[in-house]
């Protein structure tokens, strides 16, 4: 759960830093982009499991 709160805190702390200094976000800016990282991770664990790694 540390883990999770960290990473959102960072993530927070870095959108607000591009906010302020008006550069553009280093993220997707929709939804199907943020599902497509989350296939990856996905795609990821998959091949680790199959393979029993």
């Amino acid at each position: 759960m540390k883990e999770i709160l960290a990473s959102l805190l960072t993530g927070l702390m870095v959108g607000v830093l591009f906010g302020w200094i008006r550069l553009p976000i280093p993220a997707p800016h929709a939804l199907s982009g943020v599902i497509g990282i989350f296939g990856i991770y996905l795609g990821y664990c998959l091949i680790h499991y199959l393979l029993g790694r």
